[in-house]
């Protein structure tokens, strides 16, 4: 762009307002007229105009008694915004590849359906020569959710409603030698992942197959997708996935959970 219409097109009111917003950080949430002003370089009377624009236009809020200001509502929606505007698997992929790496197994991510998961992400192991049960998962796959760690997971964190009508359409079938096949057993696995924030899996969908999920939440505390690690039976037992492998997976839904606005309360 030509020098003199990248001047033109310049716009200094934008900028000083944008700069008062920036002003705000978590360590300073709150601030006065006169510290904003001398915070971006502007006399009071200046600052105060552009103040109350943003205020009256819902990016700022006056506290009654302080009379100092905070970020008000429209910046927040101006964030979520943003934030849904992003792949929720081009946000999770650097997290799902360095869980693989650390713990030497597939990681995936899947999203609740209806009664089904369906795969948005896998990150096979990097590492050679460890056992998988093939089940020729892809993104895109489909599974019944109540006989899958991953789906477990989002059916224990639906709200309530939602979570009593899916279990009284959910058509059981044995999948795997220990699958849930009553609707009771699997009410109350479902209260039990809720309480403990992941899934176990113990070849409920096919003979040697194990795994562990866990949901990632987006900011209104909503489980828009798990993430699970998969493993075969003969290389780490039940008790082994909770003990050894449950605070790295958490962990790792938990950071794609902040990048998505969660904060836990």
């Amino acid at each position: 762009m030509p020098e003199h219409a990248s001047a033109a097109a310049h716009s200094q009111s934008l900028e000083r307002g944008l700069a008062i917003l920036a002003a705000f950080r978590s360590g300073r949430p709150v601030l006065g007229v006169s510290e904003l002003g001398r915070e971006i370089g502007l006399s009071r009377s200046t600052t105060h105009r552009y103040v109350a624009t943003l205020a009256r236009l819902g990016y700022l809020r006056q506290d009654d008694g302080t009379k100092k200001y905070r970020l008000g509502p429209r910046v927040l929606d101006l964030g979520f915004s943003a934030i849904n505007s992003m792949e929720l698997r081009e946000v999770a992929a650097p997290h799902l590849r360095a869980l693989s790496d650390a713990t030497g197994f597939t990681v995936n991510m899947a999203i609740l359906d209806g009664l089904d998961i369906v795969y948005v992400e896998r990150c096979r192991s990097a590492r050679a020569g460890l056992r998988e049960v093939d089940l020729n998962l892809h993104v895109g796959a489909r599974l019944p959710a109540y006989c899958t760690s991953l789906g477990k997971v989002l059916l224990a964190f639906l709200p309530d409603e939602e979570r009593e009508a899916a279990l009284a359409s959910i058509a059981f079938s044995r999948r795997g030698p220990n699958t849930i096949t009553s609707r009771s057993a699997l009410a109350a696995e479902l209260r039990r992942v809720r309480l403990d924030g992941f899934a176990i899996n113990n070849e409920e969908l096919a003979y040697g197959l194990r795994s562990i999920a866990a949901p990632v939440l987006d900011h209104d505390g909503a489980a828009v997708a798990a993430i699970n690690l998969a493993v075969h039976s003969s290389m780490v037992s039940v008790q082994d996935l909770a003990a050894r492998l449950s605070a790295t997976l958490r962990r790792a839904a938990a950071e794609v959970s902040a990048h998505l606005g969660y904060r836990p309360t």
